[in-house]
């Protein structure tokens, strides 16, 4: 877990109007300290475990939510403005683009400096264009297997020939040089692409994108720099105990950035600019960070003053909003207030196309995904285990995104009685037992990988009494969070559920984790359809306002339903419950480290 940028000759044009519409972190304090607060605690929690720091290497959202606070990106997005607005970060403006739309040159600003470390031993280290063309080397070295790496890989001129040689070597040659990646002084770097890519400023946007040093890399080992990172950003890790807790406190050595953003919504914009525009940034000293895994414990920690900011979980929220839409009684006397906004997400529970049982193209195993796929009651989860806080998805690209449909409606809707006419077509005849057997006569077992939490548990046995109604026995292999991405992305796992939240605000970035040779990175199902892949390339070759390039989103939504793919569930709601001390929330469709632009009011006794 975001169209809006034109033919490569009207970038320019439209990057100095987005460039002038950002005031915010450009307007740099010389010799100020940061104004942050020691005595600002702000208290959260993540509902899932974190994997680690090393942004080459994880793609989860809680560790990046983190990263977001410590490592910077040349762009990020304006913190107010709706649709999301790509602005400069530690860039000084947007890159010039040739009128070809291959070369981008971005110009650092200066006297940057990342937090002192043992790895620079004892200097002062200022962030160079080399630490962007480091990082991008450390997501294309195979070592790393990034997850991230599909962004860079075929884009860049040189690096996939020096992938292929690490590949044949086993060792990513650092110090090779590559013609797309170049540094002709200490704060300028030019990128050359293979081909045009008019979204390849969300690229170095990205969060995992955000610059990280060799010397810590090198001093800490590849492996070990998730534990250790050493960024240039507004925060620091000062504790870490794996998932359970993470302390952030604010970088002393931050340069800072005054707060002037200009609202994007009035309705909810206009009471935090009048409260936070002119002030320094950071405010808030201190973020802790607890991983509380249960709903329950959730809502109890925030029902006790102990989370400062809660997702509502579904579970709970008759307790909390009431039948209008609006906050019970209890939470408006408390000074609670409510954050709506539906995430530009899907859920999507998957299937492992290289699988035995689930996996492959033959008409059987289409018609075994898709029966499963319309056994599954959409409307039960939103209504029963969501309590409402969801709509449902029809296209694996979501709404608020480029490339999204609203009148497109799946070809695979809850049908029981039509998934039953289909197995039984297909030869998944019932055995003695009432359980469905292969077209072979063996046993029919589906493996879904889960969680061990309460809304786990809820979700296994909705998907239990959905099987059950076509006579497919479904089995359930709990795991941890990580253990289960991980197996998954070696195409380990039969079937499990995911959830994709816009890392940009265009449908590539939901179609790419259908992308075939992103097997291994996003492509947890391991979907390899060339057909797709096909489609795929096209819509990739397009700038984002053509309008056959839409009309290729729904050609690929139309193959993957197809094939069996995914069975696409809903975009969740989030309904986000907020103490009234906290100052300037909103929640961002692409950022999720909220508090660098927050602050805090005195907590009452």
């Amino acid at each position: 877990m975001r169209g809006f940028f034109g033919p490569a000759h009207l970038m320019n044009r439209r990057f100095v109007t987005l460039a002038r519409g950002f005031v915010a972190l450009a307007a740099l304090a010389s010799g100020l300290a940061v104004a942050a607060d020691p005595a600002k605690v702000y208290r959260i929690s993540f509902p899932t475990a974190e994997t680690g720091f090393d942004p080459a290497r994880v793609s989860d959202l809680y560790s990046n939510t983190v990263n977001e606070a410590i490592f910077e990106q040349l762009l990020t997005y304006d913190y107010l403005a709706r649709p999301a607005k790509l602005v400069p970060l530690v860039a000084e403006a947007m890159p010039s683009v040739s009128a070809d739309g291959r070369v981008y040159t971005y110009k650092l600003r200066k006297g940057i400096h990342f937090t002192p470390d043992a790895a620079f031993k004892g200097r002062k280290r200022e962030l160079v264009a080399a630490d962007y063309a480091y990082t991008i080397r450390r997501h294309a070295d195979p070592v790393n297997r990034s997850p991230w790496a599909f962004m860079i890989e075929g884009k860049i001129e040189g690096l996939d020939a020096e992938i292929a040689r690490a590949k044949k070597s086993g060792r990513f040659d650092y110090d090779a040089k590559i013609a797309g990646l170049q540094t002709p002084d200490p704060h300028t770097l030019v990128i050359r692409l293979t081909q045009p890519d008019y979204l390849f400023n969300y690229t170095v946007a990205h969060v995992p994108y955000g610059a990280m040093a060799r010397e810590v890399v090198e001093h800490y080992g590849q492996t070990e720099a998730g534990a250790h990172p050493v960024g240039t950003g507004p925060y620091v890790l000062k504790e870490w105990k794996r998932a359970s807790r993470i302390v952030l406190e604010a970088n002393p050595d931050y340069r800072g950035f005054t707060w002037d953003f200009a609202p994007g919504e009035p309705a909810w914009d206009d009471e935090i600019v009048r409260r936070m525009r002119g002030k320094r940034m950071p405010q808030i000293g201190r973020v802790e960070i607890s991983i509380i895994e249960e709903d329950q414990s959730r809502w109890l920690a925030f029902g006790g003053r102990e989370l400062d900011v809660l997702a509502l979980p579904g579970t709970f929220r008759p307790q909390a909003i009431g039948p209008d839409g609006n906050l019970l009684p209890r939470w408006v006397d408390e000074g609670v207030r409510l954050y709506k906004a539906v995430d530009p997400e899907i859920t999507y529970p998957f299937f492992n196309f290289r699988d035995p049982v689930v996996g492959g193209f033959t008409p059987e195993k289409l018609a075994l995904r898709r029966a499963i796929i319309m056994a599954y009651p959409i409307r039960e989860e939103i209504d029963v285990v969501r309590k409402g806080q969801a709509v449902e998805a029809h296209m694996p690209v979501p709404a608020g995104v480029v490339g999204h449909d609203p009148s497109y409606r799946t070809i695979n809707p809850y049908d029981p009685a039509l998934a039953n006419k289909l197995l039984d077509r297909y030869g998944y005849l019932k055995g003695p037992d009432g359980w469905r057997r292969m077209p072979d006569g063996k046993p029919l077992v589906i493996r879904q990988a889960t969680q061990t939490s309460q809304i786990d548990r809820t979700f296994n046995e909705l998907w239990k009494k959905a099987m059950d109604a076509i006579g497919v026995r479904m089995e359930f292999d709990a795991a941890k969070f990580a253990d289960n991405l991980k197996a998954a992305k070696a195409c380990k796992i039969q079937f499990w559920g995911a959830a994709w939240t816009a890392d940009y605000p265009d449908g590539e970035n939901f179609m790419q984790l259908l992308y075939g040779p992103n097997t291994g990175q996003s492509n947890n199902g391991c979907y390899e359809s060339k057909a797709f892949d096909a489609l795929y390339e096209k819509m990739r070759a397009l700038p984002p306002e053509r309008p056959e390039r839409n009309r290729l989103f729904l050609e690929m939504t139309r193959r993957m339903e197809v094939d069996g793919a995914w069975s696409m569930h809903v975009s969740r709601e989030r309904n986000q419950l907020i103490r009234p001390w906290v100052i300037g929330y909103k929640k961002h469709p692409i950022l999720h480290g909220e508090w660098l632009y927050m602050d805090l009011a005195p907590r009452p006794q």
